[in-house]
């Protein structure tokens, strides 16, 4: 498929809405004008790239309306279309699908050029700043890929009821809270994400096999965490 393919069926699209539409004016695939209204500048392309992307940003420049129209089924599309329509709202692109195999091909206007408004998300704001407050030291390294798990506060927390039951032994789970100052210790010991902690009597907790070599191998990771406990 070329790009000139697509360009009978955008056309006829824009004609149908009024617009007086020519190609190829000033290094623009399509130009549509309506009486004294923004031009509407569409860019023809066969898949969606990062080149694309740049290029119909640049045209941003000349109009406010600026769309890239693709074949429907291109594989950026139809595999990553909300990221894709997320990507296009955020720089305030429009996007078309071509339709080439209806008769006549059809246009579809998945999205409309428009400013960018991000819905503030209230819960994520807090719940980051949270975890950016509890968490103990910087104890990740940037840019990994998390696949060996990485250090968080709840991790924190839970290494630092390990270690105290790895000093004392079986311990009631309020004492525990008490000695190392965490009101959630009761939760951490009951829900035992990691697996570290095992239930030895109403309320008692030790440390699990894993958790007696996990739990070090974490210490390691983030020794300011215990660090700070002994001081």
């Amino acid at each position: 498929m070329k790009e000139t393919d697509l360009y009978p069926a955008v056309k006829r699209f824009l004609n149908s809405q009024g617009y007086t539409v020519k190609s190829e004016i000033r290094n623009c695939d399509i130009v549509a004008v309506r009486g004294k209204e923004d031009p509407v500048v569409v860019e023809l392309k066969n898949t969606l790239s990062l080149g694309v992307i740049l290029q119909a940003i640049q045209r941003t420049t000349i109009s406010e309306l600026v769309y890239v129209a693709v074949p429907y089924n291109c594989p950026p599309l139809r595999t990553q279309r909300k990221h894709i329509l997320k990507l296009f709202r955020m720089l305030g692109l429009g996007l078309l699908a071509v339709h080439l195999k209806s008769t006549p091909a059809i246009i579809e206007a998945i999205l409309d050029p428009g400013p960018y408004r991000p819905r503030k998300l209230k819960k994520r704001k807090e719940r980051l700043l949270r975890e950016f407050v509890q968490r103990v030291g910087d104890p990740n390294q940037g840019g990994t890929n998390g696949r060996g798990g990485i250090m968080t506060a709840y991790r924190q927390k839970a290494l630092r009821i390990a270690n105290f039951l790895n000093g004392h032994g079986a311990t009631k789970a309020s004492i525990v809270a008490g000695e190392i100052g965490e009101p959630k210790t009761r939760d951490i010991l009951y829900r035992n994400v990691y697996g570290w902690f095992e239930r030895v009597n109403t309320g008692i907790y030790t440390l699990s096999p894993r958790g007696e070599q996990e739990s070090q191998q974490w210490i390691s990771v983030s020794p300011a965490l215990i660090e700070r406990e002994s001081g």
